[in-house]
């Protein structure tokens, strides 16, 4: 039996051509920075005031990296690069502590590439039991840090569950395969949209826009393809 809550989700997803802090529409997300190149092709970053951003990450002055994701033929470019180094001019211009982003021991496919992000002096300042980390580059000698409730990481039920966001395009997508392949099977699952900032402060996990749980523990911050739900569903 599916249990789908809250199906419609705030209309805060990419999209649009920005490079500067914009109000979102009502109902949606506080004000980001969504920044492309102006090309057909994979070339952004998105970040936010920490304050305001949908995550369980707490902390005083900083940004906070969605996304930077530069894919297919301009990789190799520099545009990663320049879209970093305006991230953090642009946080030096308005007075910030310093940029932070979520990353992991071992590079997730759905996370920005923290190896990357290294280069620019972005360091480890959180880290939870299964291999998350919050790296920061902290300006003033401050740091923000994972809310103790993000470090949980299970819940009561043993249900599939998935919290999610729709800031990303392609999780509309992927929620709709997933219910398909679990009504196809007969596998219990529970979809939760995380539509308000104080339930993304508040979750029982570190969530980037999407959380998957299985039999109460967590498993991913990854979209998942079949292969990857079958595997966690055969545990």
């Amino acid at each position: 039996m599916l249990h789908y809550p809250h199906e419609k989700g705030p209309s805060g997803r990419r999209g649009e051509a920005a490079g500067a802090l914009r109000p979102a529409p009502r109902g949606a997300r506080k004000p980001r920075v969504f920044r492309k190149l102006n090309a057909k092709g994979v070339v952004f970053i998105e970040y936010a005031p920490l304050e305001t951003a949908w995550v369980p990450v707490i902390g005083d002055n900083y940004y906070y990296i969605y996304c930077l994701w530069v894919a297919g033929p301009y990789k190799g470019k520099g545009y990663a690069k320049a879209l970093m180094e305006h991230c953090l001019a642009d946080a030096r211009t308005h007075g910030k502590s310093g940029v932070c982003m979520l990353g992991a021991e071992k590079q997730k496919a759905w996370l920005s590439d923290q190896s990357f992000a290294r280069k620019f002096g972005f360091e480890v300042v959180d880290t939870t039991d299964n291999g998350y980390e919050l790296l920061a580059l902290s300006f003033d000698g401050t740091t923000p840090k994972f809310a103790e409730n993000a470090k949980k990481m299970t819940i009561e039920s043993q249900t599939l569950t998935v919290y999610y966001d729709m800031q990303c395009p392609f999780i509309p997508g992927n929620l709709e395969m997933i219910r398909q392949h679990c009504e196809a099977h007969g596998v219990p699952a529970d979809f939760i949209e995380v539509d308000t900032l104080r339930k993304a402060k508040e979750l029982p996990c570190v969530f980037n826009n999407w959380g998957v749980f299985y039999k109460g523990k967590f498993e991913t911050v990854n979209l998942l393809d079949a292969a990857a739900l079958e595997r966690i569903l055969k545990k």
